[in-house]
């Protein structure tokens, strides 16, 4: 059996929401803060990685 990966984003906000996906699959909807040092943030439910797109040549 196979891991998959998860899911990388690139947003324009340095807030955002993550709810896991579709209603049945999903998880509590979190907001997530991404760090103006790092660029990213993982959602502590299903590992979605958020990156700025300020940041995305380097994620």
């Amino acid at each position: 059996m196979t891991t998959q990966a998860p899911e990388i984003k690139i947003v324009d906000t340095f807030r955002v929401a993550c709810d896991g996906g579709g209603a049945a699959t999903g998880h509590p909807r979190v907001w997530l803060q991404i760090p103006h040092e790092t660029g990213f943030v993982e959602c502590p439910y299903c590992d979605a990685k958020y990156v700025h797109k300020d940041f995305e040549d380097k994620a």
